[in-house]
């Protein structure tokens, strides 16, 4: 019933957003809206900042004419989601509560304390404006290493452990020389052992294309979503849902199609509050003494956003301290 309700919704609203004006004054904040012109300088930064995300232009017949036909909206692909949403929620310490000036509304950064999550860590390595993709590779190259250097050490001590060496004059007079097939050699066992162990190792990891289009009613950005299991094969709609935190589930996340794109429905958390959290957010920072030009909205956006998809790890470029 949800869901039909939520089909409804979007329909109105993709009428009364054909109908709606389109914001030329910036009024960012005051209010938390943005222009187009300043969506597409938001954008710009985004992109220089974390080259993980860029620019589409999406579907000829879909283009919107009051945004550049080459900057229609942003993606980024195969953005990794290594846990359920139902693992997050069971972690003891995860939850920071960000408030308002009142005290009375807020939000809540649920990966804020998680010690699992790999947002933390994407937060202290990129915690520059610019910095490229060398320091990820090299840190999980230093992971894999050690990992490589444990399991050799393993390795030795089970060669220590095979035992006496086979009577090769037994083993003639056996027959079995004779038979290929019946003959195990070391290195080939090894192998085996080896390709095992390593299959047994692999974290086995859904992802995520992510895409950020601009809302003409709403006047703000909006996320949508796309996930993929292990073997590249698209989520259902509940697998989805699994991915998300459940306070948001089939209510501000909902299954609509994209503005720019043909296709299946996809998730899209709801832009109805985005301009409200976007204003308090942006007032927090400013009360912080930090001075907020347009060009850092999505990248507080993007903050915001991860209290509804904990799990899923898209790249941080600066670390903003509300």
């Amino acid at each position: 019933m949800q869901n039909v309700i939520n089909s409804v919704k979007g329909t109105a609203l993709g009428v009364a957003g054909f109908l709606t004006p389109v914001l030329k004054e910036t009024r960012f904040k005051e209010t938390g809206v943005i222009t187009p012109n300043e969506f597409v300088t938001a954008g710009d930064h985004l992109v220089h900042s974390c080259p993980t995300w860029e620019w589409a232009c999406g579907d000829d017949c879909k283009i919107k004419s009051y945004l550049p036909k080459n900057k229609q909206y942003l993606i980024t692909k195969n953005v990794p989601c290594l846990r359920r949403y139902k693992q997050v929620e069971n972690c003891e310490i995860q939850e920071n509560i960000v408030e308002s000036e009142g005290g009375n509304e807020g939000w809540v950064e649920t990966h804020h304390f998680d010690p699992l999550s790999l947002s933390e860590e994407i937060s202290d390595l990129l915690i520059t404006d610019d910095v490229g993709n060398d320091d990820q590779i090299s840190n999980n190259a230093s992971v894999e290493n050690k990992n490589i250097r444990s399991y050799l050490a393993d390795d030795d001590d089970d060669d220590s452990d095979e035992g006496e060496a086979m009577d090769m004059d037994a083993f003639v007079e056996s027959g079995l020389l004779e038979d290929e097939s019946a003959i195990v050699y070391p290195e080939k066992k090894k192998e085996k052992e080896i390709l095992s162990s390593s299959s047994d190792a692999i974290l086995k990891t859904r992802t995520y294309d992510l895409h950020i289009t601009y809302d003409k009613f709403y006047q703000t950005p909006r996320l949508w979503l796309y996930g993929y299991n292990e073997n590249r094969v698209p989520l259902s709609v509940e697998e989805m849902y699994e991915d998300v935190s459940q306070d948001y589930a089939k209510k501000t996340v909902t299954m609509e199609s994209h503005p720019h794109i043909p296709g299946p429905p996809m998730a899209s958390i709801h832009p109805c509050k985005h301009a409200d959290v976007m204003k308090k957010l942006i007032k927090m920072v400013v009360k912080g003494g930090k001075h907020i030009k347009v060009h850092m909205y999505l990248i507080i956006f993007l903050k915001f956003v991860q209290s509804v998809i904990p799990t899923i790890d898209y790249d941080y470029t600066q670390n903003i301290n509300l």
